[in-house]
């Protein structure tokens, strides 16, 4: 499901996407999604797309919260977590620095596992 997740934000034009591998480290989920939007309609437009190529591929129970104010919306697709920010929100939070070294851009992950 994280490389499906990682698909549609990369199809959606997402911004600085991190995967965050939680394996051993909660019980929440096994990883989270951290991305950014250029404006809020753009983190709106992300979410929205993401619930639904979710929904078509059959994942269950996907909640969210945040939709209605789009600063920071919250994409709990079970075993993944998504964060979709505002830059500026991102930014004020920090929640790649909570989870320390486990954070890497996906996009490098991506590269590593192709050598």
């Amino acid at each position: 499901m994280l490389s499906l997740i990682e698909e549609i934000l990369d199809d959606n034009q997402a911004i600085d996407v991190v995967s965050i591998d939680l394996e051993g480290k909660t019980a929440i989920a096994d990883s989270m999604v951290v991305a950014s939007g250029r404006s809020s309609r753009h983190v709106g437009a992300m979410a929205d797309h993401l619930l639904d190529r979710l929904r078509k591929s059959g994942v269950k129970g996907v909640s969210v919260e945040g939709q209605k104010h789009c600063d920071w919306v919250l994409v709990d697709a079970g075993d993944v977590v998504v964060h979709l920010f505002r830059p500026e929100v991102r930014d004020f939070y920090k929640l790649e620095k909570l989870w320390g070294d486990a954070a890497a851009p996906h996009r490098d992950r991506i590269s590593q596992a192709a050598i």
